[in-house]
């Protein structure tokens, strides 16, 4: 393979070659992963002009600096390739498949005597991995099978041929009850044991009709030496798989080794069940939803969609049956839209699952919504409000025995916090510990800023805390002209009181309601970002302490240093030009000593 780089505007010049594409923004990251039979017209396409792309690739193109790519043999080879990428890097403009589950297998170890045991870590060293299952009841019922057709032993001892000359161990309840045949002293040869485990392997990899012929052979072989009660017991083997194989076969027998890969879509995403079917059982079944990044097609979704789910599932399966048809065939990948007969009706039956999976996320979805919208209403009914409060702000106060005094604003719209809406603030007016006078002046600046800039006001404001800190935020409100104009409470911690104004007595709502478990969170989330920020803030100043210590070093180049290290740690570490850049070579020299002095006492 070859890897090479270009820029965007050289796209004319890639190769009419399979390959893997990768695109790069000016910060040098990885923003998508394509895959193509000919580069040269699959890049050129989101370079050309009026090529009808949508806005969210328009917006793509122009973060693009830098192209990377890798020539492989074949289209298939494209599609591997891509795919390992995209899982290693998860790109923000790839297609985001929403399953980040890890999978149980079933593991035959390398030892004497070797077991099989369920694990979700995959180590390959440790010996022969089956699965992974898509459900733990599945994996469960053929380890089951196994351990009812076999004597495969449970125990972990150390079995090599010289443990067990040494007569180090004693046989456990497992062999009184005729699970296991006793190998731990003795009874059980090692030939034989391995024998019932090579069948075992031919269950777990599906191939049911190997392990039914040999049962079949002998219990034959074992009524013609007339011992009839042993091939009775085989007999009884011989029918617990077939009773097995009866509740798995869904089609017909003849149908060996394929997949089944179906999807059905809607503007956001895209659901899919993916099937796997070996001697006309279904032996794997999953749905997984996908998340449009670039208005993708249904054939690019659904081929993305089944080469991740072969890769998660290990599959071998030479064919994959479809519900979609190609425009074009992929070269190397053998996929079906059949029209007829039971491979038609295994589409259908994967088909169903993917609508049913979709009906049910679209269920789930509004459930969430109704909840939100049920708190909000809840809220405005608990607190006689004439609006939904489907924008609420919060303040609160920090500061310890007056010092470094901060405050904050959180903002919630529809029950749900908007992080980008936040704010910090600086008590500029207020000399100590005084909550109530901070209060007024934060909430006074947060709604003067509004007004000025004719943003709409809140639904509902939340101060944190009792009677005091509320009535400080109405007197901000009043020389603002605002008060009525939108309610206003406060919420005190002891007791989870809510306070209205002009209101001797305040209101007790239900510790159990939805709607003082939002308040509750608003409040915490407003109280968090207050202590995070005055934090901050204590730390910068003890920092700043510090750095007045050199001589020849001023207020202002302390700010700078402040502002761009954050910390008296990366401070430290930082090399001598970065600090020369911000505060010059002369000062820079002072602080470097200053570094090292500091560390050498």
């Amino acid at each position: 393979m070859l890897s090479s780089s270009f820029l965007p505007e050289e796209h004319l010049h890639l190769p009419d070659q399979p390959g893997v594409y990768k695109f790069f923004n000016p910060n040098e990251e990885l923003i998508y992963v394509g895959k193509a039979k000919s580069l040269k017209k699959r890049v050129s396409s989101y370079f050309t002009k009026n090529n009808g792309v949508n806005l969210k690739t328009k917006r793509m193109v122009k973060e693009i600096t830098k192209i990377e790519i890798t020539l492989v043999h074949s289209e298939l080879d494209a599609l591997l390739l891509e795919n390992n990428l995209i899982k290693k890097v998860q790109p923000k403009y790839n297609i985001l498949l929403r399953d980040d589950k890890t999978y149980p297998y079933l593991l035959l170890t390398k030892e004497h005597f070797p077991r099989i045991f369920p694990t979700r870590k995959y180590l390959p060293k440790k010996g022969t991995y089956f699965g992974p299952f898509a459900s733990v009841k599945a994996m469960n019922n053929v380890l089951d099978l196994i351990r009812e057709l076999f004597t495969i032993r449970t125990c972990s001892l150390d079995l090599s041929p010289q443990k067990i000359k040494e007569e180090k161990y004693k046989v456990c309840l497992e062999y009184h009850i005729g699970n296991c045949q006793g190998p731990c002293i003795g009874k059980q040869k090692e030939e034989d044991y391995l024998s019932d485990l090579e069948q075992a392997k031919h269950i777990l990899k599906g191939n049911l009709a190997t392990a039914k012929s040999h049962f079949k052979q002998r219990m034959q072989t074992l009524a013609e030496n007339l011992a009839f009660e042993q091939a009775q017991q085989v007999k009884n083997k011989l029918e617990l798989l077939e009773k097995y194989q009866a509740k798995s076969l869904i089609t017909s027998p003849n149908i060996s080794n394929l997949d089944v890969c179906t999807l059905v879509s809607d503007e956001k995403n895209a659901y899919v069940n993916y099937m796997r079917v070996k001697n006309g059982a279904l032996i794997t079944s999953k749905n997984v939803e996908l998340k449009k990044r670039l208005d993708e097609s249904e054939e690019e979704l659904l081929v993305t969609a089944l080469i991740r789910l072969q890769d998660q599932f290990q599959s071998d399966a030479p064919e994959t049956l479809i519900n979609i048809d190609l425009e074009q065939p992929i070269e190397g990948l053998q996929l079906t839209h059949p029209k007829i007969g039971d491979k038609k009706k295994l589409v259908e039956l994967s088909l169903k699952n993917a609508i049913y999976y979709k009906k049910e996320k679209a269920s789930l979805q509004g459930l969430n919504v109704d909840k939100k919208d049920r708190v909000i209403r809840q809220l405005q009914q608990d607190l006689s409000l004439q609006e939904i409060p489907d924008h609420i702000e919060c303040f609160d106060n920090s500061n310890i025995q007056g010092s470094s005094p901060v405050a904050s604003m959180v903002c919630f719209k529809n029950g749900k916090p908007v992080v980008k809406e936040y704010r910090h603030y600086h008590i500029k007016t207020v000399q100590g510990p005084n909550d109530f006078a901070s209060m007024k002046e934060i909430v006074g600046r947060r709604y003067k800023r509004l007004l000025e800039e004719g943003v709409p006001l809140p639904k509902l404001v939340v101060i944190d805390g009792g009677k005091g800190q509320l009535s400080s935020a109405i007197e901000a409100l009043h020389e603002l002209g605002i008060y009525g104009k939108m309610p206003i409470i406060g919420i005190a911690k002891r007791l989870e009181e809510i306070y209205f104004p002009g209101d001797q007595f305040p209101l007790h709502i239900d510790k159990k309601s939805e709607s003082l478990k939002l308040l509750q969170r608003i409040r915490d989330e407003a109280h968090r970002f207050a202590i995070t920020f005055h934090r901050q803030v204590r730390s910068k100043k003890a920092i700043g302490s510090q750095l007045t210590e050199i001589e020849g070093i001023g207020s202002s180049s302390i700010q700078k240093l402040l502002q761009h290290f954050k910390s008296l740690r990366k401070l430290e570490l930082a090399k001598e030009e970065e600090i020369e850049e911000l505060i010059g070579a002369t000062k820079a020299k002072l602080v470097n000593a200053w570094i090292q002095k500091k560390k050498g006492a």
